[in-house]
């Protein structure tokens, strides 16, 4: 099995593993960071808004980030990118643990944080194929996935632990120190190789890959339904603590088992994926269902059955991650890797600022099990369109 291999590489596991660690603090941050909105406002509109706020630079900066990938040695983007997050996160920490935090703050940390996490996207996962190559890619992209929805389960456990025991700003502390084991292994591999130089003029090279993204069947269809069911069924970061605390009425230790649950059926997306091979469109579509049902289960499900329909959720979201992203990778000539996963990382983390700002203002307007219902059932809709033939070349082209 290609995750299996991959682990006996000690370069990749010593990268994975460090990935891991790095991934366990930002679900730790991430669910500190909503938990904290909640407590200085109590609206899900505001923490709507945060979550925009985090993803909007997404739509400024994933185009530029990848010609960089492109152009330059990406381990070296990776040192800057990662490195600024972790002092990000570190000042985050002082703020809140002395009580001088404020609203106003957070939405200038999820802004630049979300800005450096716009142009790590795309480098990282051009990066994921240059150390595993493209023959181990859909392994590596399985393990990657089963790494990042493992700390999806834990970190989120812990981040509630830590905050009912230490506060918020414990959990901010943990992932700046949790950046610190993937510095140290980036520092120790070698920068690997430049890109072709451009003529300067980054919007030419970056259409280049929008180009190749309209003018390839697979993956325009790929990409299309990443869109759409990024914009509708995958905003937890505010439908769960907004489900948890304004429909529930939980502690943070119940939030946090919540979005836990989460990671629990994104989990058994991975090892499925991991187990099975190559990706399927099918796949793709089973996932986008799975979303819809998720919702749709929301709406009438009594508490104690929350969790199962937010597994599922997590379930269908990892199926179209890893099966859209893959399908994508593997049809990518290397020359244009970083400029078309920039464009991927576009469409799937740019939806996220008027998708979690639309899942805040329907818990506003109509209640969080309204909100769910409708936004199941628009992600159903978009799943039923797609019920057509599929295209089947995923082959590179130049």
């Amino acid at each position: 099995m290609l995750a299996l291999a991959l682990l006996r590489d000690p370069r990749y596991r010593a990268y994975w593993l460090a990935l891991f660690t790095s991934q366990m603090g930002t679900w730790m941050q991430s669910a500190a960071q909503g938990w904290l909105v909640l407590l200085l406002t109590g609206s899900a509109e505001r923490l709507g808004l945060v979550v925009a706020l985090q993803f909007l630079p997404s739509l400024l900066f994933s185009l530029p980030a990848g010609v960089l990938a492109d152009r330059y040695p990406k381990r070296n983007l990776l040192l800057f990118t990662q490195g600024g997050m972790m002092l990000l996160a570190l000042l985050m920490a002082l703020l809140t643990l002395t009580g001088w935090v404020r609203y106003g703050h957070v939405l200038l940390f999820a802004f630049l944080y979300g800005a450096l996490n716009a142009m790590d996207q795309p480098v990282r996962q051009s990066f994921t194929v240059e150390l595993a190559g493209r023959e181990r890619y859909p392994g590596a992209i399985a393990l990657n996935s089963f790494g990042f929805n493992t700390s999806r389960l834990l970190g989120p456990a812990l981040s509630g632990f830590l905050i009912a025991f230490y506060g918020v700003g414990a959990a901010y502390l943990a992932n700046a120190f949790s950046f610190l084991p993937l510095l140290l292994v980036l520092r120790r591999l070698a920068p690997g190789p430049r890109g072709e130089e451009g003529d300067g003029r980054w919007w030419r090279e970056a259409l280049e890959g929008v180009g190749f993204v309209l003018g390839h069947p697979l993956v325009r269809r790929v990409v299309g339904l990443v869109l759409f069911a990024s914009l509708l069924g995958m905003n937890f970061q505010t439908l769960v603590p907004a489900y948890a605390r304004l429909v529930l009425g939980l502690s943070a230790t119940g939030y946090g088992f919540l979005l836990s649950s989460v990671g629990v059926g994104a989990i058994l997306a991975a090892l499925i994926m991991a187990f099975t091979g190559r990706p399927r469109p099918l796949r793709l579509l089973l996932g986008v269902f799975a979303l819809a049902l998720a919702h749709l289960g929301l709406f009438f499900a009594p508490a104690p059955v929350v969790p199962l329909f937010l597994a599922l959720g997590g379930f269908g979201m990892i199926s179209v991650l890893i099966n859209a992203n893959t399908l994508v990778q593997l049809a990518v000539p290397d020359r244009l890797r970083g400029r078309v996963m920039a464009v991927y990382s576009l469409v799937m983390l740019g939806t996220g600022p008027l998708g979690a700002y639309l899942t805040g203002l329907l818990f506003e307007l109509f209640g969080g099990r309204l909100a769910a219902f409708a936004l199941g059932g628009l992600v159903l809709l978009v799943g039923l369109y797609q019920l057509r033939p599929w295209p089947t070349d995923a082959s590179p082209r130049a």
